[in-house]
């Protein structure tokens, strides 16, 4: 009696997996590639700046068995840490860049200097900390521009990214200039290199922050941002906090025709963990929507940069 719609109903299972399983994958959008490279301890030192030991190494992800002859976008990654700890082996930043370059992307973990005092408990230093951290970006930049044809990357598809203090220097880096982050920062000694608007293709803004809203009207950044809803260390709005979060960076690039998207974790903390905590080890659930932003962020450059 009901040996027909079951097998109506196995069929369409069949056919159903069969299509999925014949779907063709988009190179920058989905994985792509099993496996990839790891070149670390890399320089981007300019080769007239200081010696700073770790402050200006990176890693290099690459897809591996890339056959592609054209120019590859490249996407620059920054850790958190408010500033004061965090290196480019963050678990965060390590999956980012994997799961990134098996989309086909160049990825580029980057170390930056980190504050000696304390940024978490003191605004000034905060802002102080951050501008050194995004002169640092715009030198990472500045390297990859002139090693592109060394790398296979497409000077023009550079993408900033980072999470907590990594997403307040691309955004910083991408929207201010030296001369208005070393004012705002009370910094009189601004470094009279990168004073222009940094040229980059896009923002990866995972749980960061702008220091001012009308910076937003320098440039036309695309921005992609995630966050959760009930992130206390950088809130979602600048309400509570002196900084303008990923809401209202939303807000504001509305009004200004800024491409932009945003992904938002109901009742999650920083980190999208459920109660943030930097001392507890990242769970299965946290690591897992992790890769939901990233996935979120993937498809949103997918939309903007290459259709």
């Amino acid at each position: 009696m009901f040996k027909q719609p079951l097998l109506f109903i196995s069929l369409l299972c069949l056919a159903l997996n069969a299509t999925a399983q014949t779907a063709k994958l988009h190179r920058y959008k989905d994985i792509v590639f099993t496996d990839i490279t790891i070149d670390k301890d890399l320089s981007y030192a300019a080769p007239d700046s200081p010696v700073l030991k770790k402050s200006r190494l990176f890693d290099l992800y690459q897809p591996k068995d890339d056959h592609s002859t054209a120019p590859r976008p490249l996407i620059i990654w920054m850790h958190g840490g408010g500033f004061k700890f965090g290196t480019k082996e963050a678990k965060g930043i390590q999956l980012w860049s994997k799961t990134f370059a098996q989309r086909g992307y160049v990825c580029a973990a980057i170390n930056y200097r980190l504050s000696k005092k304390n940024p978490l408990f003191h605004f000034d230093v905060l802002k102080q900390s951050c501008y050194y951290a995004v002169l640092d970006a715009k030198m990472a930049v500045a390297y990859f521009k002139r090693h592109h044809v060394e790398y296979n990357i497409d000077p023009d598809k550079i993408i900033l990214a980072g999470n907590s203090a990594g997403g307040m220097i691309a955004l910083q880096a991408a929207y201010s200039t030296n001369k208005e982050l070393a004012k705002f920062a009370g910094i009189t000694d601004a470094d009279s290199r990168h004073q222009d608007l940094l040229k980059v293709a896009g923002i990866i803004n995972f749980w960061g922050a702008i220091f001012d809203l009308n910076w937003l009207k320098n440039a036309s950044v695309p921005i992609v941002s995630a966050l959760g809803s009930k992130d206390s260390l950088v809130p979602p709005t600048h309400k509570s906090a002196p900084l303008y979060g990923s809401v209202d960076i939303q807000s504001e690039a509305n009004k200004l025709g800024i491409p932009n998207e945003i992904k938002i974790f109901d009742g999650y903390s920083h980190e999208l963990q459920k109660h943030f905590n930097p001392m507890f080890p990242v769970g299965k659930g946290t690591q897992q929507r992790w890769l939901e932003a990233g996935q979120f962020a993937a498809d949103f450059l997918y939309s903007t940069l290459f259709k």
